[in-house]
């Protein structure tokens, strides 16, 4: 009996020493380690040569007490054990970690993360208040504004002076007109989506600074081809400014004052086309305010007026270095710390205004969403420079398209198809329109002005001297013998069916000038502006040209009456809409969004048909300033609505999509409105009246975003 227990015991030790080794193996992946002394660290226990501690070891091995070297029976029929169990149990009680969840979860807690953000930051904001800090981002950001008003009037002002000095034709003048709107909707795409990825501030200081580098730029550049480029280029810069800062500045507002101080905002856009009329009409005259360097550098007046046109942009540029990033947008990526200390410098600055430097912010912690997007680092090491900037630059692109593909998802598509189809209408009328205006200005005055045309029919002159200016006349069938032409302008003449015999021509400048279907015998040209393409199926006997004018051959007719016309029909233009402006401030927030376009297109509507009485000068600029007047207010709450209707990841990509698809629409507008100035005012008329019509039925049907808070 003895010996069997005896031996029993001894089969029972050695399955435990068994067990104990396999478990060891398993956990341990260090080996022994020998201690002084002849003791020996085994699997988590110490032995030793002490007599105690083999006592204690002689104590495990009988009782069997130790868990860690107990053999679970039920672990041989599959059971689990109660430890498992229980570990189980709390893990499935701990959160998972993001990268093994649903996309579909995430933006679920995403979305629920935002909601409880909006409202907590509204509340902050409207804790901050509305003072000081509020009022200097109003005017950093205002210059971004203006600068992009001057922008859309500086090819305006310089091309009838510019065309001389860069040799331009009918064609490449219109390309020069149409190049800043296609670099602005360029811009805008561009720069609205990365101002969501890379921040407002940062993106609209890149931007105001390709802006003013290259208006600096085109104002020495001598040829075309570099001039239309640099254009391109200032306007890709400013087309980033409206959709960056109508949403840099409403993240700094509360909702009570979102809508009236955006509305405000909108005069800087006003003010930037009064400035750029009243600089062009003191600068652009003055022709000898410049210098020159030779024949292959001229700098003359309308040039020193294209750098004075950049300052707005530098201005703001200046003014964004001293100024934060937005703190709603830095939440929205999670940057807790960062936000919080920029909220508390708008509570600090207008608690200080207020007289009140003792308050102090009580806010300690915001809700920050979860984050989607995973941002890689590339180290130093990995790669050339090349590849490292590679990588990042597609990680952007393919983040920002990302961005706009959200824009169109079933919560967001008739949202942005019905705001695609306002911006659309109302830019194509608008900016239609507004060119359309001062083409049919000069229409109407080249119609009188050749209704006063003189006429001589068979006028036969010999041994006669020209020494007077020759203008607005039309001299047919002619015989001009022995007859000098001597340091005249001939200014919008026209000979037809003449004769010419013996003449002599000299120190001629001519504007608008032909001769058709005449014949010269014997006739010398010396120093003069009247090249061979001014000659009309005309027949050549025995003459000679000698010292030719150098310049473009190119008639010029637009002179200094015509120019000061341009600028105060702009100017007029310009000011008109400041009583529309102050209307849609006062009652943004208190008739809405949504009535304020519908009303305001719809009175434009009514506006463009009393275009079908305008045949004078006169009427067609108080047209003007009535249609620009009432239109203005559709414009205001179009920009309130739409920073309103998206997100803030989303914010600035929407609003540049629509502000690019709008100057795509200004681009159409304009080349089809300016193809009928002397064909008919119906189609025009017709067109703006059926486009803001469609603009204002849609845009009723848009929800209103006054009471919501800003997500």
């Amino acid at each position: 009996m003895d010996d069997g227990f005896g031996n029993n015991s001894d089969f029972f030790q050695g399955a435990k020493d068994i067990a104990y080794e396999a478990k060891r193996q398993g956990r341990m992946q260090d080996s022994y380690t020998r201690y002084e002394g002849g003791g020996e660290r085994d699997g988590g226990y110490y032995h030793s040569d002490e007599p105690h501690a083999q006592e204690d070891a002689d104590s495990d091995a009988t009782e069997g007490h130790d868990e860690d070297d107990e053999i679970y029976e039920g672990e041989y029929q599959g059971i689990p054990h109660p430890d498992d169990i229980k570990a189980n149990r709390m893990a499935a009680t701990q959160p998972i970690p993001n990268e093994y969840r649903d996309q579909e979860d995430l933006m679920a807690e995403r979305m629920k993360d935002e909601e409880q953000l909006a409202h907590q930051y509204e509340s902050i904001i409207e804790e901050c208040g509305h003072g000081r800090f509020q009022w200097t981002l109003f005017f950093v950001l205002g210059l971004a504004l203006m600068a992009d008003g001057v922008e859309v009037f500086v090819v305006g002002f310089v091309l009838p002076v510019a065309e001389r000095d860069m040799c331009m034709s009918d064609s490449n003048k219109g390309m020069l007109g149409l190049i800043v709107y296609l670099g602005m909707m360029v811009g805008a795409f561009i720069w609205g989506g990365l101002a969501d990825k890379m921040g407002r501030r940062y993106c609209l200081i890149i931007a105001l600074s390709i802006n003013g580098v290259f208006i600096i730029f085109s104002s020495f550049v001598q040829g075309y081809g570099i001039f239309l480029f640099c254009r391109l280029l200032s306007g890709a810069g400013i087309g980033g400014s409206i959709p960056i800062v109508f949403s840099y500045f409403s993240e700094f507002l509360s909702r009570e004052k979102r809508g009236e101080h955006l509305s405000w905002l909108c005069m800087f856009w006003m003010v930037g086309g009064i400035y750029a009329s009243i600089m062009a009409w003191s600068i652009i005259p003055h022709y000898g305010w410049g210098f020159s360097m030779g024949t292959s550098f001229q700098f003359h007046s309308w040039r020193l007026f294209v750098v004075v046109c950049a300052l707005p942009s530098l201005s703001s540029l200046i003014g964004l270095l001293f100024v934060p990033e937005s703190p709603r947008y830095l939440l929205e990526i999670g940057k807790h710390d960062e936000a919080w200390m920029i909220l508390k410098q708008i509570y600090d600055t207008n608690m200080r205004a207020r007289g009140h430097p003792e308050a102090v912010f009580t806010v300690s912690h915001i809700k920050t969403p979860i984050q989607m997007d995973e941002f890689i680092e590339i180290q130093s090491s990995t790669g050339t420079w090349f590849q490292r900037w590679l990588v990042r630059i597609m990680t952007v692109v393919k983040q920002v398209w990302q961005n706009i593909l959200l824009c169109f998802t079933p919560k967001h598509r008739m949202t942005t198809l019905f705001l695609a189809v306002v911006w659309f209408t109302l830019s194509f009328s608008y900016y239609g329109l507004t060119v359309w205006f001062p083409d049919m200005i000069k229409y109407f005055q080249n119609e009188e002005y050749e209704s006063k045309m003189k006429t001589f029919h068979q006028e036969r002159v010999e041994d006669f001297t020209f020494n007077f200016t020759l203008e607005n006349q039309y001299h047919t069938e002619g015989e001009y013998i022995n007859v000098r032409f001597i340091g005249i302008k001939f200014k919008s003449v026209t000979f037809e069916d003449s004769l010419f015999e013996e003449c002599y021509f000299e120190d001629i400048t001519s504007t608008n000038t032909h001769f058709k279907n005449c014949t010269f015998t014997g006739t010398i040209f010396y120093n003069t502006d009247l090249f061979k393409t001014r000659f009309a199926h005309s027949r050549l006997i025995n003459s000679t040209f000698l010292h030719n004018k150098e310049g473009c051959q190119i008639d010029f007719s637009d002179d200094a009456e015509t120019a000061f016309l341009t600028y105060l029909v702009s100017f007029l233009g310009s000011l008109a809409v400041l009583p529309g402006n102050i209307v849609s401030a006062l009652f943004m927030d208190k008739i809405g969004r949504i009535k304020m376009i519908g009303g305001s297109m719809l009175l434009s509507t009514i506006t463009c048909f009393f275009l079908f009485f305008g045949n004078s000068e006169s009427a067609m600029i108080g047209m003007q300033c009535l249609f620009c007047g009432v239109s203005i207010a559709a414009w205001n709450a179009l920009d309130v609505i739409t920073v309103e209707l998206y997100s803030t990841d989303k914010r600035a990509t929407a609003f540049g999509i629509l502000n690019g698809l709008s100057k795509f629409a200004a681009i159409l507008g304009i080349s089809i409105f300016a193809s009928f100035v002397e064909i008919t005012k119906v189609v025009p008329v017709l067109l703006a009246s059926i486009a803001l019509v469609g603009g204002a039925l849609l845009g009723l049907r848009l929800p209103e975003t006054r009471e919501q808070v800003l997500m």
